[in-house]
């Protein structure tokens, strides 16, 4: 899966800009604060048409503009071929259309341009509190799956409303939500435990591949008898007293996590900064892999700094992981050029107050 073309205007501090992108990707190299990041943020919105940071339009909306538009071109052959998302400021109105038409609904719209990005962020992966680690998972399958997607907005939903009831003390309310939950519900902890099962290993070799000596292994951290509707009828029984009290339902997959671990302990609690980002970008690599398995074509790369923090042999490693296989774009921000491994080799862009322009060479062996 590979996109040959991203127009843009009023889009972070970005100039307006009409840009080909090389078949196998490219370095971004700049200062910091010329765009870099932006840049792989303006590459990484039509995958969930919506910022890769978090931010809401308004905010990605370059400053003293009425609204911003872009427009991806994938390669030949790929159909829709030009995603194009639109946000006007006032009436804070977003329209996105494929080959020119609207879809009718966001969901439809998502999954025709996938991409992974790692940013140095993602530490929080490792780092953060679980609930980073559901967020990458939710989001991890619901591109890998429609069903997934479908089951995570009516547990969210069925999950709001009973809460609201708890919060207003109408406990007979509150359990008429219970099916909806349960059944949305065991779905979501189904497929995680299924993804956690089939990628474990994988995620163990990605960080053994990496250059990591000792032991880092995944597993899901949740009651497993929910994965059935039948398990939560027990489950929200005995939560019942408590869920009252809270005033919040404390039973199901928005209280699971994904525990990673270095030789038995809690990685984020006695992992080295490199040992951390090495699973962060291992993370990084399963879900590439699940993406590539759902949809048939490699997604592209948007990493953020991803050499900085680790040792010369992590990052040579890690450089051969990425050249391996030449089937996926590869878009990869640096300061510098010497900060880059010598065995790397993308097209080089300068970026300098939002404006990209070639380079005088590319990034070789």
């Amino acid at each position: 899966m590979r996109a040959e073309r991203i127009v843009a205007r009023g889009f972070r501090n970005l100039s307006d800009l009409d840009l080909c992108l090389p078949p196998d990707g490219a370095v971004f190299l700049g200062p910091n604060g010329q765009g870099k990041t932006n840049l792989l943020e303006l590459l990484y919105y039509p995958v969930l048409f919506r910022s890769l940071r978090g931010a809401r339009d308004i905010e990605v909306t370059r400053h003293g503009e009425a609204g911003f538009q872009l427009t991806l071109f994938l390669e030949e052959g790929r159909r829709p071929r030009e995603l194009t998302a639109g946000f006007r400021a006032l009436g804070k109105q977003k329209r996105l259309t494929q080959d020119g038409a609207e879809p009718e609904r966001l969901g439809d719209a998502i999954g025709h341009w996938l991409a992974v990005a790692f940013l140095p962020t993602d530490l929080r992966l490792v780092q953060g509190a679980a609930a980073e680690r559901r967020q990458y998972l939710d989001r991890v399958l619901s591109l890998a799956d429609r069903d997934y997607l479908r089951a995570l907005s009516r547990y969210r939903a069925a999950l709001a409303q009973r809460n609201t009831a708890l919060r207003q003390h109408r406990t007979e309310l509150a359990r008429a939500f219970d099916p909806a939950l349960s059944v949305a519900g065991a779905t979501l902890v189904r497929h995680r435990l299924t993804w956690t099962a089939a990628h474990g290993h994988a995620f163990t070799g990605t960080c053994v591949a990496l250059g990591e000596a000792a032991e880092v292994t995944l597993r899901y951290r949740g009651d497993e008898s929910l994965s059935e509707p039948a398990g939560w009828t027990e489950a929200l029984a005995r939560a019942a007293t408590g869920d009252a009290g809270l005033a919040a339902t404390t039973v199901g997959p928005h209280r699971h996590d994904l525990e990673l671990r270095l030789d038995g302990r809690l990685l984020r609690e006695v992992g080295s900064t490199g040992q951390q980002r090495t699973a962060a970008i291992a993370l990084k690599f399963c879900e590439r892999e699940t993406l590539a398995a759902a949809s048939g074509a490699e997604p592209a790369l948007l990493l953020d700094d991803v050499f900085a923090e680790l040792d010369e042999r992590r990052q040579a490693r890690l450089a051969a992981r990425l050249l391996a296989g030449g089937a996926r774009q590869t878009f990869i921000t640096s300061p510098r050029e010497d900060e880059l491994p010598d065995a790397f080799h993308l097209e080089m862009l300068q970026v300098d107050a939002g404006r990209v322009s070639g380079a005088s060479r590319a990034v070789s062996a």
